[in-house]
């Protein structure tokens, strides 16, 4: 973590207190900072230097911050990318990397907690319940945004009927429901989460049949995250299982 390189640093789901130790000594350490400023609580940048240059990349295309990423580090500065959530998901670091390798400079990636599990902690709900649902699909669809391959088709992972986590989705949640009803049934329990973690985060639960109604009337368009399935209930379900993990019967005296 010693050498000058580009910094990539999840911020989280905005709060300023749920980025990583590394992340803020990261950010108070850096000289420029990148951030993308439709979507962090500003409270975050409080870990900044106050000497810092701030860079909002909201109304910047790819090339642009890339270009600002190179010239920083060329200038020996020590630089910090900001991306909301975790870089692994919905960051674009795939390809601001690839064109960082291109131009010789190096870089690394600090983790930080996705949007989704900020989400499920606010619901209060584990997303993976023994005999319910062992499984969490993390998905996207499309709209005014790349395509989704072929092969990855909303109803292919409904089949699954796992614990279904729908991001960039919220502007056709009415037609997503439709499509997911088959499967999941219209009683299966659905919630929305906006902004989890920030002053303005909402809450909106309900079930596949109603949770569109919910987030029409409250106006929602941006920066929220679906989740349905029967571990999102609002009580546990009664069909719900127990770990074997801690299991009293469980043979403890080895390995399993």
């Amino acid at each position: 973590m010693g050498a000058l390189a580009v910094r990539f640093v999840g911020a989280g789901p905005g709060a300023a207190d749920l980025l990583t130790v590394r992340a803020a000594r990261l950010l108070a350490g850096a000289d420029v900072v990148l951030y993308p400023g439709s979507y962090l609580d500003p409270q975050v940048l409080a870990h900044c230097s106050r000497e810092a240059e701030l860079v909002d990349t909201a109304g910047m295309d790819l090339d642009a911050i890339v270009d600002r990423l190179v010239a920083a580090y060329r200038a020996g500065r020590a630089v910090v990318r900001l991306v909301s959530g975790d870089p692994s998901l919905y960051s674009a670091v795939s390809e601001q990397t690839r064109r960082l390798d291109a131009a010789g400079v190096p870089w690394d990636i600090t983790p930080g907690v996705p949007a989704y599990a900020a989400a499920a902690a606010l619901l209060g709900r584990e997303l993976t319940v023994p005999l319910l649902t062992q499984s969490v699909v993390l998905t996207r669809v499309q709209a005014a945004s790349t395509a989704m391959p072929q092969r990855e088709a909303l109803s292919a992972f409904a089949a699954t009927r796992a614990t279904l986590v729908l991001h960039l989705a919220i502007t056709r949640i009415r037609e997503l429901m439709a499509e997911l009803a088959p499967e999941y049934g219209p009683d299966c329990p659905a919630a929305v989460v906006y902004r989890a973690s920030q002053p303005e985060e909402l809450v909106l639960r309900g079930t596949v049949a109603d949770i569109a109604d919910a987030v029409e009337a409250a106006g929602l368009r941006s920066a929220a995250v679906i989740l349905v399935g029967r571990a999102v209930a609002e009580l546990p379900d009664p069909c719900a299982g127990e770990s074997h993990l801690y299991d009293p019967a469980r043979d403890r005296s080895g390995q399993d």
